[in-house]
């Protein structure tokens, strides 16, 4: 029986989270469940599974959380920084999830791997900001980490049984998002609504945003860097419009490994919770006779912006992920709210890495600072939007 904390239990990648373990009590338990401010949801989820402990964004938030918990209840209610990293550290814990959307979840991550706890990670920022440091430290404690995205997972299957010797290149394969086949004139004022509307995966606000931006893609090749301890040089994006294979690594001797899956995320979720071993979803695998094609082509980073200031931003290294990840969840909410259109999503992002001087081997409190300097920049862009 693994037990399990789950940080972001809420979100999309919670959710279908705690759908694997329901279908495997044998398997899993819940000791711990962390959300920002979905208390029904949250509510409704510590009655199913009975954790521990939960843990929520603010005092308010813990408040409500209990007057919706009958009387009686034994769970322990936390708020706050410090009570996420307490349900990621607790000591009847054996593996953590995070899958708290952003910066957000940086603290927690490093609690757990401080703690020993295996982590299974789907917040691909948490490697964008700090990745060096969140690396070391898990060599240190001997922590592994095992990968939630989907693409991340699809190339740690692929590497497996196989020497990294022989690793010529990872691929990351992209779908395009909903504006694939628009230019990027074209996309300057297009909705929120729009932006959201993915064609082929269900997910949270911010990742869908970023996806239509390309941006995720961005993120994703520098987590890969650090998560498979390769140059960014040596990781190529793919875009894929049927997302069915989920990304390829290629070896020095010209052969190519894929992984393929319908796009759900309950398989990349339960290969990491059981790993090594497999469960039994009871999921199809793809009808490749019924696709009859899969597609590829390389992305234009003229018409994906967010893209190349990704790669540029990686292959600075030091704090520029930080930065740029920061002026991003600011630009993005920005657009969510309506205070400035698609198009000057970018353009924030540019602007900041423009004013950014860089540590190039930063230790956690320069990220920190790099993060905070970052969001003050970007806000103050999105409040004088006029000048873009």
């Amino acid at each position: 029986m693994k037990r399990l904390s789950i940080l972001g239990s809420t979100g999309s990648i919670g959710v279908s989270t705690l759908d694997v373990v329901s279908r495997f009590p044998d398997h899993f338990c819940v000791e711990a469940l962390c959300a920002k401010t979905s208390i029904e949801r949250l509510a409704r989820q510590v009655a199913r599974f009975s954790p521990r402990l939960v843990a929520v964004i603010d005092k308010d938030r813990a408040m409500a959380l209990k007057d919706l918990l009958p009387s009686g209840s034994d769970v322990e209610i936390v708020y706050g920084e410090d009570g996420y990293c307490r349900a990621a550290s607790m000591g009847s814990v054996d593996m953590v999830v995070s899958a708290m959307v952003g910066a957000a979840g940086l603290s927690p991550t490093l609690s757990a791997i401080h703690a020993g706890k295996a982590v299974a990670l789907a917040n691909k920022e948490v490697l964008v900001m700090a990745g060096a440091v969140v690396m070391r430290l898990a060599a240190e404690k001997k922590v592994p980490i095992l990968p939630i995205d989907s693409e991340h997972s699809a190339i740690f299957q692929c590497l497996e049984g196989n020497s990294r010797d022989y690793l010529s290149k990872i691929h990351l394969t992209a779908s395009g998002g909903p504006f694939l086949h628009r230019k990027h004139g074209e996309v300057e004022n297009v909705t929120p609504e729009q932006a959201l509307s993915h064609p082929t995966w269900d997910m949270g606000p911010k990742i869908s945003i970023d996806s239509a931006t390309l941006m995720n893609k961005g993120l994703e090749v520098i987590e890969a860097s650090f998560l498979f301890d390769v140059p960014v040089e040596r990781i190529e994006v793919v875009i894929h419009p049927q997302s069915i294979i989920h990304s390829m690594v290629s070896y020095i001797d010209g052969s190519m490994l894929a992984q393929l899956a319908v796009p759900d995320m309950k398989g990349a979720i339960s290969y990491a919770l059981a790993y090594p071993e497999r469960l039994n979803l009871e999921q199809d695998a793809p009808d490749l006779a019924r696709l009859g094609e899969l597609t590829f082509f390389s992305p234009d980073l003229d018409e994906f912006p967010c893209l190349r200031l990704a790669l540029d931003a990686c292959r600075k290294g030091g704090t520029f992920p930080a930065a740029l990840n920061a002026a991003n969840e600011v630009a993005v909410n920005a657009f969510l709210d309506r205070k400035i259109s698609f198009g000057r999503i970018p353009r924030v992002i540019e602007s900041v890495l423009e004013m950014h001087t860089g540590v190039a081997e930063p230790v956690l409190s320069d990220i920190r600072d790099a993060d905070a300097w970052a969001r003050a920049r970007a806000c103050e862009l999105v409040g004088s939007c006029s000048g873009f």
